[in-house]
């Protein structure tokens, strides 16, 4: 998913928990010094506005309205701009005159579907007693972490498998932040043969046209959703007028999805390469990363890597590569990386790729990745786009990252070929199903992917070939239910998840989903005013949460009717 140019909040109504902007107040000088203090020389154009909301946050644990006038003014932005941005993202905490801060630390219980199938439900009834006023517990969207489902962040670090003693000995610890360790750092990466390929693209070894034609063959598409063929969208964006930007989604905000943070945590330059010859073949002249807030380790991971990359560059000339931070919302991506495209544009509506790659949004060609597209690059390259097309089953070709969780023994990152059923990547790759419990339904593509029967668990899990029936893979989101599950109570955690999330800039969406959630929650369900607000939502969203939000009910109605009886 994605969000506007530039992280300001949409225009029109915004999420529920937003308030009334303030119409202005006179900037209290002492604020107006800290906020200078904590920014000191870094600059205060527009487009940073949210990387200064974080300094605030981080420093003093909230986002005081004295603090907000002081950085509009520094900023020279309107306040009532500010204070809109601030309160649309979850872990911004903005506190008003007479208003009590919140506690000094928090602690996220992940309420998506598979932490509530293992669980989280549970750690949310009985945490908040045991660890007092002192620490706020919360209920928080999917934390990319559904292979350890349940899934909580004290602070900033991420218990997985979490129990209500192993919750306390991290509050108790006062640890509140890691990075991942054993990853492939810059030296290995370079002993190991990594930035060989830049090296060789940049000293005229490889010619662009051939390059583009290897990834052509290969048959990669786009690895974020979307499916647009890589080798295509490459040609297209080096075809129009430059400037050129890049812009790479590491969002995963859809809950279900967690493959690129466990890339990424294990090898970070295969990515990092992979972006640098497709600027280089493009001719982009700037790199744009949207990381998710939830990814706290990851930052500190990759901001200490590209140090490393260019303290040492391995070619010379490289475009700066920026990393942008998210704070905790599903509509943000790839378009909110884009930051030096500006041009005093805002409260544009969010397209998904491969739009952001064939038009250009406001005024420069972006070529748009998901993170996984770029990791497949280097090893494409290498072996040639035959070797990646010669994987594949029941007449697809390459392979998929499948993020695999729910009520299978060995969940996490499945790496296999595309096109296999839902039912071959169990047994084959994930143990077959936790004890006790039988193949009910799945979820093909994260929340917003529709849910199917088990008896319909033969179909190809590829682009392509889910639509027929309703649902589609996404970024490969796999969610597996038991005959202990049922796809009506699946469809309400999805639907609860699109309310919270819309943006509130389409009427269709922010009313539909809230409407969609109150039907759903009730004993019987009125299926025909469903049907009809479904294909309202889908007609008239001007995005894709809107537009596919009504995929788990609709699949509830038609292939698990017996659920309804007794919803």
């Amino acid at each position: 998913m994605s969000h506007p140019i530039i992280p300001i909040a949409p225009a029109g109504p915004s999420r529920q928990r937003k308030r009334e902007a303030p119409k202005g107040r006179r900037v209290d000088p002492q604020a107006l010094d800290e906020i200078r203090a904590l920014l000191g020389d870094a600059s205060r154009q527009r487009d940073l506005l949210i990387e200064h909301l974080h300094a605030i946050q981080d420093r003093y644990g909230c986002l005081a309205s004295r603090h907000l006038a002081a950085l509009a003014q520094e900023m020279r932005l309107a306040q009532a701009e500010v204070f809109e941005v601030a309160t649309f993202y979850h872990h911004f905490d903005v506190v008003r005159e007479g208003e009590q801060a919140p506690a000094a630390l928090t602690v996220r219980v992940c309420a998506g579907l598979s932490c509530e199938l293992a669980g989280a439900a549970d750690l949310l009834a009985r945490l908040p007693a045991i660890l007092g006023r002192e620490v706020r517990v919360l209920a928080a969207p999917c934390v990319g972490r559904c292979e350890g489902a349940p899934a909580v962040v004290v602070g900033q670090h991420p218990v997985p498998r979490a129990s209500v003693e192993a919750v306390l000995a991290k509050v108790s610890a006062g640890v509140v932040a890691d990075a991942p360790e054993g990853y492939i750092d810059y030296a290995a990466y370079r002993a190991g043969g990594g930035y060989h390929l830049l090296r060789a693209c940049v000293a005229g070894e490889h010619d662009v046209e051939a390059v583009i034609g290897s990834l052509e063959a290969s048959g990669l598409r786009g690895l974020g959703g979307a499916g647009f063929p890589l080798g295509r969208k490459w040609r297209i964006v080096r075809g129009a007028p430059g400037p050129r930007l890049m812009a790479v989604n590491i969002d995963e905000g859809e809950p279900g999805i967690f493959k690129d943070r466990v890339y990424l945590e294990r090898d970070p330059h295969r990515f990092l390469e992979g972006a640098l010859v497709a600027a280089w073949a493009v001719g982009v002249e700037a790199i744009y990363i949207y990381l998710r807030d939830e990814y706290h380790g990851c930052r500190a991971l990759l901001e200490r890597e590209l140090e490393e990359l260019r303290l040492d560059p391995p070619v010379q000339g490289m475009p700066p590569i920026h990393v942008r931070r998210g704070a905790g919302a599903y509509i943000c991506g790839e378009e909110s990386a884009m930051i030096e495209s500006i041009e005093g544009k805002r409260g544009m509506p969010r397209l998904r790729p491969p739009y952001v790659a064939q038009v250009g949004l406001f005024g420069r060609p972006t070529l748009e990745h998901n993170f996984e597209s770029l990791h497949w690059v280097r090893e494409i390259l290498e072996r040639g786009g035959a070797w990646f097309a010669a994987h594949g089953r029941h007449g697809r070709q390459g392979l998929r990252s499948f993020s695999v969780s729910g009520r299978v023994r060995a969940p996490g990152v499945k790496l296999a070929p595309a096109g296999i059923t839902v039912r071959e990547l169990i047994d084959e790759y994930c143990g077959g199903m936790q004890d006790g419990h039988d193949f009910y339904a799945y979820l093909p593509g994260g929340a917003s992917g529709g849910i199917l029967p088990a008896r319909m668990g033969d179909i190809p899990l590829d682009f392509d070939t889910l639509q027929p029936y309703g649902c589609f893979i996404g970024s490969a989101a796999v969610v597996i239910l038991s005959h202990h599950d049922s796809a009506v109570a699946a469809a309400r955690n999805t639907m609860r998840f699109f309310k919270d999330e819309s943006c509130g800039q389409c009427t269709p969406c922010r009313a539909g989903t809230a409407k969609a959630l109150a039907l759903i929650e009730q004993p019987a369900w009125d299926t025909g005013l469903l049907a009809e607000l479904s294909q309202v939502m889908r007609d008239a969203s001007i995005c894709g949460l809107g537009q596919a939000a009504p995929n788990p009910v609709d699949c509830v109605i038609k292939y698990f009717p017996h659920e309804l009886g007794a919803a």
